[in-house]
Formats: C-alpha cells, structure tokens, sequence
C-alpha cells in the first residue's frame, strides 16, 4: 500500500516510505524544493480522515499484535472484546491490519457494530483485513495517530510489539499532560503486562520520573466485561461534564 493506492508486482520495486523519505534528511539537497509541497500531502491526509470519519459514533481504539495468529487465545480475546463494545454502541477502531487487529474489526463486524480500519503504508504489504467497513490508508504515522486519537473514548491494548507500545506511550503522554481528558488506558492480558507494570514501579516511580497518580493512568485486566465496563464508566463521566 503506498497511502491509498494498492500496488503489486514490478510496481512495488521502490524500497521506501513516504515517511522515510520525509525524515531522511541526507543526501542530495533537492528535499529543499520538495518538502514543502510535501505539506500538500499531509495536508490532505487530515483532510481525508476527518473527512470520512467526522461522523462515526462514540468509538474505542483497539491496538495488538499483527502477528498473533488466529488460534491464538488474544485473537479470540479480541474478538470477544470487538463485539462486547460493539454491543455497547461504540465503533471499534483497529490499526486494520491482521492478528489482534483483525480478531478486533471480525468481533465488532460479527456483532453488527461499526468495524474501523486506519491502515499505515510499510515497506512490507499488509493491507486492511476483511472485517473492516470503513477503511483508510495513511502514508504519514503522525496523521494516523491523530485519527486514533482524535475519534476514540479508550484505548484497549493488547499484547503487542513496538507499533502497541508505541501507541500506549503516546496516550499516556497525551493523558498525563491534559491534551486528552477522560481517556482511559487500559491494558489487557495481566500476564503478558506485569513486567511493564513492574519495571515502571520500580524503575521510573522508584527514580521519581513518574508520580502516583501517572501509574493510575493504566487499568490492567483480564476480563472483557471489566473492560466494558471501564470504557462506559469514563464515557458517561465525559458526558456529564459536556
């Protein structure tokens, strides 16, 4: 995928990303005279996602693993927890990719709910998996992440790689210092999460790089009605003060 065109075959030969050749700023010093018609670019990719998803209902981001296979237990557990929000009236937004994204869009779909897919551009194909009703392609990760921020109530994270804990960090970060409000985080699979949980309390609060109250900003659990639960909880609280 390069942004929202598909491409196969002898037309994939290019080995970069749009974003890689954003911040790549070695070699010839041509990117003077192109980089700003890149904002162009980026412009309209914002344009596109608030666009298209200007009116999807309330909605919760799941994040996981692309890797997890479709007999793996978190797969199974993403889609009970797709469907189980969906139940509760929220769309459910994915990366759109496979594994944990895929269990996520299938267990939102399979419920009659809204199933959202934003797709990033890789180096590798990957594409938006079938579950998915709407469907956007990114060049560009920062669009992306607005998108993910901007129309979601909670995050649910799911055992991941670096894309997950990258995704993780940055809604605690936006949490912590305000720029998002009544935003819950919530981690699940305790047993998959516990080293993280542990490493922060005695690492970053035993150094006094974090407080208290930041290690609060996450909710660890392995059960999808407390899940549920703690999305509904911080939505009707958003409610009430709107």
């Amino acid at each position: 995928m390069r942004g929202p065109v598909r491409l196969r075959g002898e037309q994939t030969k290019e080995a970069t990303t749009t974003d890689q050749r954003l911040l790549d700023s070695r070699g010839p010093t041509d990117w003077m005279h192109t980089d700003p018609w890149r904002v162009m670019r980026i412009q309209a990719e914002f344009v596109e996602g608030f666009g298209s998803l200007s009116e999807l209902p309330r909605a919760v981001t799941v994040f996981g693993s692309a890797r997890t296979k479709p007999e793996d237990p978190h797969y199974a557990a993403a889609r009970e927890i797709g469907a189980a929000l969906a139940d509760q009236g929220f769309a459910v937004i994915t990366g759109g990719g496979p594994g944990v994204m895929e269990g996520a869009n299938r267990g939102a779909k399979d419920a009659g709910g809204m199933s959202v897919g934003l797709g990033i551009e890789l180096p590798f194909e990957q594409g938006i998996n079938e579950w998915v009703d709407l469907g956007i392609n990114f060049r560009y990760f920062f669009a992306r992440k607005t998108m993910f921020v901007k129309y979601s109530q909670a995050f649910v994270c799911l055992p991941g790689g670096f894309g997950t804990l990258d995704e993780l960090f940055e809604a605690l970060t936006l949490v912590q210092t305000r720029k998002v409000t009544k935003f819950p985080v919530i981690l699940f699979g305790s047993a998959y999460w516990s080293g993280l949980i542990d490493w922060l309390r005695t690492s970053a609060l035993g150094a006094g790089n974090i407080g208290e109250a930041d290690l609060a900003l996450l909710h660890v659990t392995d059960d999808v009605a407390d899940v549920v639960d703690v999305v509904l909880t911080s939505y009707q609280a958003w409610q009430q003060e709107h």
